[in-house]
C-alpha cells in the first residue's frame, strides 16, 4: 500500500510510527496519491488548528474535491450536501438552522430516551450471551437508534440506515463506484424528507420543516440528514467499541467509571482524544498562496489534516500515548475545529458518558472472548474501528 494512505493506518489504537515521525520531522509534507493527485499532510496540533480554523484561507467546497479526483463538474457528479462540504455563506445559513437543535437544553430532552436505548441493548447482550459480539449488539445499535429518534427515521428502517452509514466509510469497497454509497444514502434520505414534508413528525427533520420550511430545500435537508448520519453513527459506534476494549484492558479506568460518576467526563474526553476515530478531516483547498508550519502552500493545493496525529502531539497533553484522566482536555480535535466542528459533539458525549458506565456496571467481569491477539481492526478506513468484538463476562 502506498504511503499516501499512511494517515489511515493504525496499530490497534495507535497511529503508525511513521505518522509520528512525520509530525516530528516533516510536520507539513507532500502525499502523492494514484492518478497524479497530491495533497499536503498536516500533522502538528497547532498547524491543524490553523488550517481548520481558517475560513478565508481554505475552502471545503465539494466541487473542488471532485475536480481534484478527476470527476469533473458535470450533472452526473453527486454533491452530498450538508455542512462538511459547504463554504460560507451556504454553510453559515445551514448551520444557523441546525445549531438550535443541538443546544444542551434540547439534547437534554433526549437523555431519558438514550438511557432507555442503552438499557435495552444491555438487556439484549445479557439474553444473547455470553459470548456476544459487542459491536453488533451494543456499539452499532445505540447510535443508530439515537439518530433514528433524532431525525425521525422509522425504526423498521434502522438496518437499512445502519448499512448506509457503514458503506460511506468503506474506502476500498467503494473504489469501483466511489459515489455509489453517497447516492444510495441521499436517495433514502430524500424519500424520508419528502414524507416529512407531507406529515412533519417530532424529529429534527420535522422540526426544521415546521420552523424553516420555506428557507430550506429538500436537497439541503437530505444533505443535512446525511451529514448527521455519517457524522454521528459510525463515529460514535467506533468510539463505543474501541473505548470498551480500552476499558477491558485498563481495569483501573473501568473501576473508576463503575464506582463513581466523578471521573466519567474526564475518562470520556481522554478516550475521545486517544482514539480520535475520525482519522483525517474533510479535505481543504487553499484559496490563496499561504504558509503553514513554514511550508508554502499554493492556491488550489489540497490539504489533509491528520486529526489522529494532532491529538497525539505532546504540545496538547504531556503523555499523548496514554489514557490518563488527570490530563483530560476538551481542546482535542476528535470533533474537528472551527466552523466545521462536529455539530453533534455534545450528543456524542451524552451517549458515551451514559454508555460506558452502564456497560461496566452491568458486566463488571467484561472481557475479550478468546485471544485479544485475534482481534482485527479496520485497515485504511477514514473512521477507525472494529467490525467485531467478541466478549464474555
Amino acid at each position: 500500500m502506498t504511503e499516501a494512505f499512511m494517515p489511515l493506518q493504525r496499530n490497534r489504537f495507535d497511529p503508525v510510527p511513521e505518522l509520528g515521525q512525520r509530525r516530528s520531522e516533516q510536520p507539513v509534507s507532500k502525499l502523492e496519491f494514484p492518478f497524479g493527485i497530491s495533497a499536503w499532510l498536516v500533522t502538528r496540533y497547532a498547524d491543524v488548528k490553523q488550517v481548520l480554523g481558517s475560513v478565508d484561507g481554505f475552502s471545503n467546497d465539494f466541487r473542488r474535491l471532485t475536480a481534484a479526483a478527476g470527476a469533473g463538474d458535470d450533472d452526473t457528479t453527486v454533491d452530498p450536501g450538508g455542512l462538511g462540504f459547504a463554504d460560507p455563506p451556504d454553510h453559515t445559513r445551514l448551520r444557523r438552522l441546525l445549531t438550535p437543535q443541538f443546544t444542551v437544553r434540547r439534547l437534554a430532552q433526549l437523555g431519558p430516551g438514550i438511557e432507555k436505548i442503552i438499557t435495552g441493548r444491555l438487556d439484549a447482550m445479557e439474553q444473547a450471551g455470553p459470548p456476544v459480539d459487542l459491536v453488533a449488539e451494543f456499539a452499532m445499535p445505540i447510535p443508530s437508534l439515537v439518530i433514528c429518534e433524532l431525525l425521525g427515521v422509522p425504526y423498521e428502517d434502522r438496518e437499512t440506515f445502519q448499512s448506509l452509514s457503514e458503506s460511506r466509510f468503506d474506502l476500498f469497497g467503494n473504489l469501483g463506484d466511489p459515489m455509489g454509497a453517497i447516492t444510495a444514502s441521499l436517495q433514502y434520505l430524500t424519500g424520508l424528507v419528502e414524507q416529512q414534508r407531507r406529515d412533519p413528525g417530532d424529529g429534527l427533520l420535522g422540526m426544521l420543516i415546521r420552523e424553516h420550511g420555506d428557507e430550506i430545500t429538500d436537497a439541503e435537508l437530505a444533505g443535512l440528514a446525511d451529514g448527521l448520519l455519517t457524522g454521528g453513527h459510525e463515529t460514535t459506534a467506533s468510539s463505543l467499541a474501541l473505548g470498551a476494549l480500552v476499558l477491558m484492558e485498563r481495569p483501573d479506568l473501568a473501576a473508576s467509571l463503575r464506582d463513581s460518576d466523578t471521573d466519567t467526563a474526564a475518562v470520556v474526553e481522554e478516550l475521545l482524544r486517544y482514539l480520535t476515530v475520525v482519522q483525517v478531516a474533510f479535505p481543504r483547498f487553499a484559496r490563496t498562496d499561504l504558509e503553514i508550519g513554514g511550508q508554502r502552500i499554493a492556491a488550489g493545493d489540497m490539504v489533509l489534516c491528520s486529526l489522529s496525529a494532532a491529538d497525539r502531539d505532546s504540545e496538547l497533553v504531556g503523555r499523548p500515548d496514554e489514557v490518563a484522566p488527570d490530563q483530560a482536555v476538551t481542546a482535542h480535535l476528535a470533533f474537528g475545529y472551527g466552523i466545521h466542528r462536529c455539530v453533534g459533539a455534545e450528543l456524542a458525549r451524552i451517549e458515551l458518558r451514559a454508555a460506558f458506565p452502564a456497560l461496566v456496571r452491568r458486566f463488571p467481569g467484561l472481557a475479550v472472548a478468546g485471544s485479544a491477539a485475534d482481534l482485527t481492526f479496520r485497515e485504511y478506513s477514514l473512521v477507525h474501528g472494529m467490525d467485531a468484538l467478541p466478549v464474555t463476562w
